[in-house]
């Protein structure tokens, strides 16, 4: 019987969504292994779940198969504060030497995050590897995340916790 209890916890406690997710209206896309964010900026606008745009400053959330460094360069990159002119000088160029581009090659090992833009928190995440990187797969690997994320987006808009 504890079993039984303990099992019925862990399982509501796997489906506990996010509030913030009623806030994302728009997603941008960070480049994905095996161009995952192609599939899945097509799924997304199909079937209505985010706005997919082009420009990152108009997103609410990104979409990334990783965290770590780089992305936290690349978030920094793509929402930096501008810079003070005062704080501009030639003797910056001595230090910023240009960073080599980040490889997807070894990304993309099934997990995928949709974090908030200001306060970088994971406001949702899945794991769903692809069988493969033929079209077939990707798409269909895409179309079951949106329809989670869809899901737990509903979810959040009645209230279920």
């Amino acid at each position: 019987m504890k079993a039984f209890a303990l099992a019925a916890l862990l399982a509501g406690a796997a489906l506990a969504v996010n509030p913030a997710l009623v806030a994302v209206h728009t997603v941008y896309l960070l480049p994905m292994a095996s161009g995952m964010d192609q599939f899945l900026a097509g799924r997304l606008t199909a079937r209505g779940v985010l706005q997919v745009v082009a420009d990152p400053q108009h997103a609410d959330a990104v979409f990334t198969d990783h965290l770590g460094e780089s992305f936290e360069d690349r978030m920094n990159e793509l929402y930096a504060p501008p810079k003070k002119a005062e704080q501009a000088s030639s003797n910056q160029y001595a230090f910023d030497a240009p960073r080599p581009p980040v490889s997807s090659f070894s990304r993309g090992r099934g997990a995928f995050f949709l974090v908030d833009r200001k306060t970088r928190a994971v406001l949702w995440s899945i794991y769903e590897q692809p069988r493969g990187t033929r079209p077939q797969q990707l798409e269909y690997t895409a179309d079951r995340i949106a329809r989670e994320l869809s899901t737990s987006m509903e979810k959040a808009r009645k209230g279920k916790r």
